[in-house]
């Protein structure tokens, strides 16, 4: 049967109009920072709507949308100020237990998602382990029915409000460094563990360090065989990066892009780089035009299952890119009179123009979080090149 495409954004655009709260849709229409609060929330009606995992089959509690409507999804909800989904849960572990894992875990694990009971965070990074993660520390030895976890993670997004963790630990040393990798899902609440927050300039708490003492889990929370986590790695990261992941990302920089304008031509009267400004929007409105023909490539090619080649790359790093030169232009918007005052205190009440000074410093890490900028023109100089 044919989708009628255009009758299911109307629908979408209806709900997220009617559903989503008014203040939810406030914090995200002025920058600030959503947090456990706001996502849950918005998780929970999804959920009630039966809209709560846009990706997942129908046969786990998803809507078995197809390519097409999810990304519909995404961009709507993007254009309504409603909170994109929160991704560890839904789009990186979900799909991982869905793939990888026992009957068993799905039921346990799967339904605490969807309805946002669980609040995941990711363990893969370690102090000395980030681009070449496959040199991780981090030990799990088996113990009966536990494995007792030692080590440290670092750069954990969200640990000190998550319930959950998913981790890649070290299972054996023996193996070739890939091959003695396996996945563990922790609870946060574990004897052993302890969160610390690592303070970041833009004065929001997102990252933190996270240390495992003697922390004993549940054999059963081994996802996948043992020693085959990086398999399951690769099935996370591959992911992570497809089309419906950036929507919402594109939607959001379209509607910065129009709320920087305006804020521009009300500053026109006092300023003189009125049109300095807006030459550099539209050169940012040009690129993400193009990122969105990328994206249209990249979701024909998802449809008709033909390879993605080097697109989830570039359309990464354009985002990145695009992201902080936006917040650039944002800051010259607002002027010098406000780049100088103090930012905002989290879960405070918040300037608008404070807010875009804690976006600028938030995106400076975009190129380098989810796969830096160099190693993206990497793999795409070796895909173009044959290096």
């Amino acid at each position: 049967m044919s989708i009628d495409y255009a009758a299911f954004r109307r629908e979408l655009e209806a709900f997220a109009r009617q559903a989503c709260p008014p203040e939810i849709r406030a914090v995200v229409a002025a920058g600030q920072k959503i947090t456990k609060r706001e996502y849950q929330a918005w998780q929970q009606i999804l959920n009630d709507r039966g809209w709560g995992a846009p990706s997942w089959p129908v046969e786990v509690g998803g809507t078995g949308w197809d390519i097409r409507q999810r990304l519909i999804f995404e961009e709507v909800m993007a254009e309504n100020d409603c909170p994109p989904l929160y991704h560890h849960g839904l789009g990186h572990i979900g799909p991982v237990i869905i793939r990888f894992g026992t009957p068993e875990q799905k039921a346990r694990f799967l339904p605490r998602i969807l309805d946002g009971s669980d609040w995941w965070c990711q363990g893969y990074s370690e102090p000395g382990s980030g681009s070449d993660l496959a040199s991780l520390q981090t030990s799990a030895r088996r113990d009966g029915e536990h494995w007792v976890v030692n080590g440290q993670k670092i750069w954990t997004s969200h640990a000190h409000e998550a319930s959950m963790i998913y981790m890649l630990v070290r299972t054996s040393k023996e193996a070739k460094k890939q091959e003695g990798i396996s996945l563990l899902l922790v609870p946060m609440d574990t004897p052993g563990i302890t969160v610390r927050p690592i303070r970041t300039i833009d004065g929001w708490h997102h990252l933190n360090e996270v240390f495992f003492d003697e922390v004993r889990v549940r054999a059963d929370n081994l996802i996948g065989e043992e020693g085959k986590g990086w398999t399951c790695a690769k099935f996370l990261l591959e992911r992570e990066r497809l089309p419906p992941a950036n929507v919402a990302r594109l939607a959001l920089m379209h509607r910065q892009v129009s709320a920087l304008l305006q804020k521009a031509a009300q500053a026109a009267g006092a300023r003189r780089d009125f049109g300095v400004l807006q030459h550099k929007l539209l050169l940012c409105e040009a690129e993400l035009q193009g990122a969105r023909v990328m994206m249209a490539q990249a979701t024909d090619d998802l449809i008709h299952q033909r390879p993605l080649g080097v697109q989830p790359s570039a359309i990464k790093m354009t985002c990145a890119d695009v992201a902080q030169r936006l917040t650039t232009i944002a800051l010259d918007a607002v002027g010098p009179e406000a780049a100088h005052r103090f930012l905002a205190e989290e879960g405070g009440e918040e300037l608008p123009a404070a807010t875009w000074i804690q976006n600028y410093m938030f995106t400076r890490a975009r190129t380098i979080a989810g796969g830096t900028s160099e190693v993206q023109r990497n793999v795409i100089a070796n895909a173009l090149l044959g290096a």
